[in-house]
């Protein structure tokens, strides 16, 4: 389709919500109702063809005796399409009806006879709820006409003149996907900046994840079926942009693969959205797998947290835009817990394989989640498993040693599949002006990456936009996407490529103790001794009873002299000593006033025990390390490898503007000056 024809065909689609539903919906609705009918009409010609031997099949006795499942695939067969519908009615057959309520009936008929999977659109964009209203303000009709007016076609195939001659071009399953979601981009940018943000990643982000999922390994790929999820896939750009790097590979490169793509999303409503554009644009000809014997849906609708769609299920490649900073307290609600019970949580993609070290974040932030059941889906054959994810900086250093986080981030290092991190711009999302970070994983390192990190800053490469999206105010050009993945294969240090051995980024974080020191009290006030009166006799007795020349700066060696039961000691000690640097060590308990943390780097000289003798025990020569409590963490910072202090002026400089300042006022500040240079 030629480019002018194809403007023609979006500015009318474009349209159809000022013209029909302009006064009687919310701007927020337009979206709502345009595309799933664009969806609709789509269908619809595709299934023309075939519609009439669908109808006749399906009234058969042979039909009405096979089982549920075999009818759906006989009939998908009859279509070859994953979709079907067995009602009488089109769209064509609905037009021109006058009778409002006639019409409503015949179009709830038309939109039950869709099959399971276009049902499932259907309902999560709660269309049934639009038709009647649009039946209700009188604009159901004029909907349908818009859909099937003459000077537009949504079908495969072209429209011809009386002549037999192409009056209006076919249109594609990759030209109708593309036209999707430009529809879907200009309502998000038009109508519903917020929510765009929230569901939808920009096109250009999108193809750098692609690029950065695929291109690096291109020459690894063999012939072959690659399975490929997102488990935020919002509405589906992300499967689709990498599916097509795949075609564009194979063509450039003589192979042949096969992609199938999977995903969940969250939302119901962007959910449809996605399964509509993988529908129109043919990128998933099929909605249903068979794992482990089990039929199970392509695309899941519900909570990746808590509700796992594909569980057991592995991929080749992993690449997900996941929500960052919102709360994911409704999904210990679905699991039946309380927020302090998140320690309770028993799947098993958020722990250490054989191991009881947690995965789990803070309620807070489900980002660190989503990683981990990426990680749990990785491959441990063949060419293994290739993770793409944008996160926020909070993943990067967020959580103490030994929590969720921190856990995470050791488990992919000390497994060596940390392959780069990547710092993007600021402003590449509509909602959000926060800078991002692409995580690539991978458990097929190459050999030159073994034991290696790369940090690339690439905040700096991007293109300004003519006009602000929201608080999107650059993006990712093909040549800046190049650049990028140049840093990234290229493996150099520059500027704006760091590479660092894995334990660069571990720490031991040591707990450091100083031993106890009590001095007894000589002046013991008993109305403030907390013990009960028959207890405040026997230790009044016990003390009188001490010897004289009983140190009082000795707490072991004066309990003795006490000859307590060493209960009523330990409960009388609070009430009779203090503490004091130069008593003598109580042993075998340390000062908790005194208690400190210090992080250790792995990559220290010498580690904990030297660590000790340079920066600890000048200071406090009797701090000794807590060996049971020390837990090893992972934190990377950018700012620390990337970081470019401002050169400050020089005095030259400075004296420079004053004295042009000087001008100014008279020569008031020449003396001073010529006095102090």
């Amino acid at each position: 389709m030629e480019q002018q024809q194809y403007n023609k065909l979006f500015t009318f689609l474009w349209n159809i919500a000022n013209d029909v539903l302009v006064q009687a919906f919310e701007k927020g609705d337009y979206k709502k109702i345009t595309l799933p009918f664009i969806v609709l009409r789509r269908l619809d010609l595709l299934l023309a063809d075939t519609k009439q031997q669908v109808l006749d099949f399906s009234k058969t006795d042979t039909f009405r005796e096979l089982p549920e499942e075999s009818q759906e695939n006989q009939l998908c067969m009859l279509t070859r399409h994953p979709f079907y519908n067995v009602s009488p009615f089109t769209m064509n057959m609905l037009r021109g009806e006058t009778d409002e309520t006639r019409l409503l009936l015949n179009f709830r008929a038309y939109l039950d006879g869709f099959s399971k999977h276009v049902q499932d659109v259907i309902t999560k964009f709660d269309l049934r709820h639009y038709v009647e209203k649009l039946n209700d303000v009188h604009r159901l009709g004029m909907m349908i006409d818009k859909m099937t007016d003459k000077s537009i076609n949504l079908g495969m195939r072209p429209v011809l003149d009386d002549e037999g001659k192409e009056k209006i071009p076919a249109l594609d399953n990759h030209t109708m996907g593309t036209l999707f979601e430009e529809l879907l981009r200009k309502f998000n940018e038009d109508y519903s900046v917020t929510e765009a943000g929230e569901h939808y990643t920009p096109r250009d982000y999108v193809a750098l994840l692609a690029d950065l999922a695929v291109l690096p390994v291109a020459d690894q790929l063999r012939n072959g079926t690659y399975d490929i999820y997102d488990g935020a896939c919002g509405t589906g750009g992300i499967l689709s942009i990498v599916q097509e790097r795949f075609a564009e590979i194979a063509n450039e490169k003589g192979r042949r693969f096969k992609t199938s793509l999977f995903g969940q999303e969250l939302q119901p409503e962007t959910f449809a959205t996605c399964k509509a554009d993988l529908m129109l644009s043919g990128n998933s000809t099929t909605f249903s797998y068979i794992h482990n014997g089990v039929v199970r849906d392509r695309f899941a609708n519900g909570s990746t947290i808590c509700e796992n769609g594909h569980p057991g299920k592995k991929f080749d490649f992993c690449i997900s835009n996941p929500p960052f900073g919102t709360p994911w307290k409704a999904d210990l609600e679905k699991w039946g817990l309380k927020p302090s019970e998140k320690k309770n949580i028993q799947d098993p993609r958020f722990y250490w394989p054989d191991s009881d070290k947690s995965f789990i974040p803070d309620i807070g932030d489900p980002q660190m989640l989503f990683l981990a059941n990426n990680v749990s889906r990785m491959k441990s054959d063949g060419q293994g498993t290739r993770i793409v994810e944008i996160h926020n900086g909070s993943s990067l250093f967020t959580g103490n040693a030994g929590g969720g986080e921190s856990n995470l981030r050791r488990y992919i290092i000390e497994n060596d599949m940390l392959e780069a991190i990547i710092a993007v711009p600021l402003n590449m999302f509509y909602n959000t002006g926060i800078g991002t970070f692409v995580w690539i994983v991978t458990n097929r390192k190459e050999e030159c990456r073994r034991g290696k990190v790369q940090l690339i800053d690439a905040t700096n490469i991007s293109t300004p936009l003519r006009k602000n999206l929201g608080n999107k105010n650059c993006e990712i050009d093909e040549e800046g996407r190049r650049t990028i993945l140049r840093l990234l294969t290229s493996f150099e240090e520059n500027e704006q490529s760091k590479i660092f051995d894995n334990r660069e980024f571990g720490y031991w974080q040591i707990t450091v103790q100083r031993p106890l020191r009590l001095r007894v009290l000589t002046d013991i006030n008993w109305d403030e001794v907390g013990l009960k009166e028959a207890e405040k006799v026997e230790c009044k007795a016990a003390i009188e009873n001490v010897p004289a020349d009983t140190p009082l700066d000795d707490w072991d060696g004066y309990a003795c002299q006490l000859k307590l039961k060493k209960t009523l000691a330990k409960k009388l000690r609070p009430f009779v000593t203090v503490t004091a640097p130069s008593a003598k060590a109580v042993e075998g308990e340390a000062d908790p006033k005194l208690k400190d943390t210090e992080q250790v780097p792995l990559l220290y000289p010498g580690g904990i025990d030297v660590f000790m003798q340079n920066e600890v025990l000048p200071y406090a020569p009797d701090a000794y390390v807590d060996e049971d409590a020390t837990v090893v963490g992972y934190e990377l910072s950018f700012t620390k490898y990337f970081y470019k202090p401002v050169q400050l002026r020089s005095i030259a400089d400075i004296k420079a503007d004053i004295r042009a300042i000087e001008k100014n006022t008279d020569g008031l500040l020449e003396e001073i000056l010529s006095d102090r240079g």
